[in-house]
């Protein structure tokens, strides 16, 4: 399959994410409130092409790197958290579409601005079968499952010897799982991740593939083994692709609070403009340059993998885990900022018609994310920097 679509410059897709942002924050209550995107956004991202980021020229996408993905989902996190989180998870597994070969890429890809969803846990069930395997089991937290096409499924299959098991992944139209409405959360309510379940699902071999191969990176389509944007181990694309949300909800914090700044002062004191108080200008010094420093972890680990991709380079073990903690350090940098700011913005800000509530809820949420837990991932690294082995397979 051969596209003609012209592919847009950095600069042109980050201007179509920001021109997204006043539409984002109007839908922003109601995609809290209904626990899933409005379908308005939904076309609005596909319409401005921000789905095919991650998609192979030869499909009608760009092929963009991460630095350009990172870009984009930064402006989308500043119209609503839960759109930038959804989208770079969208991006992710769609990235992993690429590992299949090009057969099960034709068969996916064949729907315009797919959507495919996905986790790597593997908490199902494998059994071989004629042609493939059928599948038990049920998987959570599913962000943007309520709009996707397909699902990335990981679980523990007989190894090819039967000696053991291992996670293998699977693909799997959307339709052949059950959808769990479970998703009741204090944060990222509008990523709608809710729980899919599979009973006695068979799974044909082609859309199999042992996850330790994608977790390293090698593609089984002929196609794609020289583009450079599989040239990555996965967790490496992964760490890269994270950044974005959390960058974004940083920077609507402090619009946020400069947007009603003028207006407050400061109860109980002397202050009738916040702004001429000397804490406040500590306040805002400090979360700002918390910001810059989350935006230099993310521009390294986007540089990183970006730069290895191009030379067809891989990455190191102590740069693959230095991308987790990349990711750590953005996570605690961002949070570090919007907690200062929103302590800054007085109880009003509490209310339900404040940004700013909402942001501090959905970047907690992120920052519990089994990957991007600052502690661990700052674990990982120094055991890796000691010269220990990694004591996780995500690296």
């Amino acid at each position: 399959m051969t596209s003609t679509t012209e592919t847009p410059t950095r600069e042109e897709l980050v201007r179509r994410a920001a021109d997204l942002v006043p539409l984002l924050r109007k839908h922003a209550a109601w995609t809290e409130e209904h626990r899933r995107l409005h379908e308005e956004t939904v076309e609005a991202l596909a319409g401005a092409g921000l789905l095919r980021m991650r998609v192979p020229v030869r499909y009608g996408g760009y092929e963009s790197d991460t630095a350009t993905l990172n870009d984009v989902m930064t402006e989308l996190g500043r119209g609503d958290g839960a759109v930038a989180w959804t989208a770079s998870v969208w991006a992710i597994p769609g990235w992993m579409v690429g590992m299949f070969p090009d057969e099960v890429q034709d068969e996916v890809y064949a729907t315009p601005d797919v959507r495919v969803c996905g986790t790597l846990s593997p908490s199902a069930e494998a059994k071989p079968a004629q042609g493939g395997m059928v599948l038990n089991g049920r998987w959570g937290f599913i962000s943007g499952a309520l709009h996707s096409h397909w699902q990335e499924v990981i679980a523990m299959a007989p190894t090819p010897d039967g000696a053991g098991m291992w996670p293998v992944v699977a693909l799997v139209p959307i339709g052949d799982l059950e959808i769990v409405d479970d998703w009741q959360t204090a944060g990222l309510r509008g990523s709608g991740s809710v729980s899919t379940v599979a009973r006695d699902l068979f799974v044909p071999q082609r859309r199999i593939l042992p996850l330790p191969a994608v977790l390293q990176g090698q593609t089984a389509s002929a196609a794609n083994a020289q583009l450079p944007m599989y040239r990555s181990s996965l967790l490496g694309v992964a760490n890269a692709s994270s950044c974005g949300t959390v960058l974004g909800l940083a920077r609507a914090a402090r619009e946020n609070f400069f947007e009603r700044l003028a207006t407050r002062k400061i109860t109980y004191s002397d202050y009738a403009h916040q702004g001429d108080a000397p804490v406040t200008h500590l306040q805002v010094a400090d979360a700002t340059m918390k910001i810059d420093e989350a935006e230099f972890h993310a521009a390294r680990v986007t540089g990183l993998v970006d730069s290895k991709s191009a030379s067809g380079e891989p990455l190191t073990l102590e740069e693959r885990a230095r991308t987790r903690a990349d990711v750590g350090a953005v996570c605690q940098l961002g949070k570090a900022a919007v907690d200062v700011l929103s302590m800054a913005s007085g109880g009003s800000s509490i209310y339900s018609d404040v940004p700013m509530q909402r942001i501090v809820r959905d970047m907690y949420a992120v920052n519990l994310h089994a990957l991007m837990v600052p502690s661990t991932n700052f674990e990982l690294y120094g055991r890796v920097l000691c010269g220990l082995e990694p004591n996780s397979a995500y690296i």
